[in-house]
């Protein structure tokens, strides 16, 4: 039984790192990455992760912003009341809030409970934060960590009536014990933050589960018999965490996936198996078919996880519609898959675009390029973002 190797080089710096002694700046290169069979890894190496962090930035990282606080409990959604509702006396106590009740749309979904407990592990040059749970998986029984990031906007007073669209993102390679996703480094939160501002990106709400169960094998994202349930973590029981912690929205209007390599698939996977919850993917350099060799004397129940298959059913159905974009760089492989699986099921409710990400090379750094060069806004077009109180 072939098995996946350790990622070489990842490290969850962003909890345990301290801080290093100032050394020259430099500029920041992303790695080279070595393939294993068809799905590579992303590997982000230590001395890289130094460079990254004392690079670009000159001596920024060195005040210590990015570790102030690491390992704190931290919150999403204070909300405090807007400036007409405080009480306009000197020296008198605060106004007391009372929870926020959705807007007139129907569809906002206000957090359900019960929250989580989040522990600060990055705080970010424009103040937000990146946090870490545990989650207890009700429907799939695993219990694996999870980041999260919500944008400036989510604790902005006139927003707090509003649900935030969810962005899923998932890492390529094992996708565990960690989510490279939340390492600032990569620069996903920024792209999206940058985008608000540009009025070309949707403010997300960021979502990042760990990919698989162990190191050991890559699960495709699915409900493989005897195996850990990851289809049902990711498709029901990450979702519902999301809805527990931060306004969202009932209907797939407000949810996406994003994945890099072995995550793509998965994204593009769960979004083909549920149109009914999830409604487009960002998948950047990743299969199209599931391969992993727990699947040996379960043909049937991997085809009910082969993209191609849940794609042509969903065209035989005529709907509903789901969107996907792959990404791809101009200097790795894997073209050929996305087009012929664009040409064979791009059509009907199926709507597939490609983006060539020139002089793209198979790491989370090129793909965040091409998510700021158009992707981040194609997907924000198809999906419903927070509506800001009047007044």
């Amino acid at each position: 039984m072939h098995q996946y190797p350790q990622q070489q080089g990842y490290q969850e710096h962003q909890e345990q790192q301290q801080p290093l002694p100032p050394q020259p700046p430099q500029e920041p290169q992303p790695p080279h990455v070595q393939p294993k069979r068809s799905r590579r890894r992303i590997g982000i190496s230590a001395v890289l992760a130094l460079a990254l962090l004392l690079g670009g930035g000159g001596f920024a990282a060195w005040k210590l912003d990015w570790f102030s606080g690491n390992g704190e409990a931290v919150s999403f959604g204070k909300n405090p009341p807007r400036a007409a509702e405080r009480s306009e006396e000197p020296g008198a106590p605060a106004t007391p809030t009372t929870p926020a009740k959705p807007s007139g749309d129907p569809d906002v979904l206000m957090p359900t409970g019960p929250k989580s407990d989040f522990k600060q592990t990055t705080r970010l040059d424009d103040g937000t934060i990146i946090a870490k749970t545990r989650l207890a998986g009700a429907k799939s029984g695993f219990e694996g960590d999870v980041w999260v990031w919500a944008p400036k906007e989510y604790d902005d007073p006139k927003y707090a009536k509003s649900g935030f669209p969810v962005l899923i993102a998932l890492p390529g390679g094992n996708g565990f014990p960690a989510n490279y996703w939340s390492d600032r480094s990569l620069g996903l939160q920024k792209a999206i933050s940058e985008g608000v501002q540009a009025g070309t990106s949707l403010p997300f709400v960021v979502i990042m589960p760990v990919l698989n169960p162990d190191a050991k094998y890559y699960y495709d994202g699915s409900d493989i018999p005897g195996q850990a349930r990851m289809g049902t973590w990711m498709a029901e029981d990450v979702p519902d965490f999301a809805k527990a912690n931060f306004r969202t929205y009932k209907s797939r209007d407000g949810w996406a996936f994003m994945g890099s390599s072995s995550g793509a698939f998965v994204g593009m996977k769960t979004v083909l198996q549920y149109p009914d919850r999830f409604k487009a993917v960002i998948a950047s350099g990743g299969e199209i078919v599931p391969d992993s060799p727990l699947w040996k004397g379960h043909q049937a129940e991997m085809d009910a996880n082969n993209p191609e298959k849940l794609a042509k059913n969903l065209i035989d159905a005529n709907g509903p519609e789901v969107y996907i974009n792959f990404q791809i760089g101009t200097k790795e492989s894997g073209k050929e898959r996305m087009t012929k699986f664009q040409q064979q099921y791009g059509k009907g409710p199926v709507k597939i675009t490609i983006r060539d990400i020139q002089n793209g090379e198979h790491n989370g750094w090129h793909y965040v390029r091409g998510m700021k060069e158009g992707s981040l806004e194609w997907v924000s077009k198809v999906l419903k973002g927070p509506k800001p109180e009047a007044g």
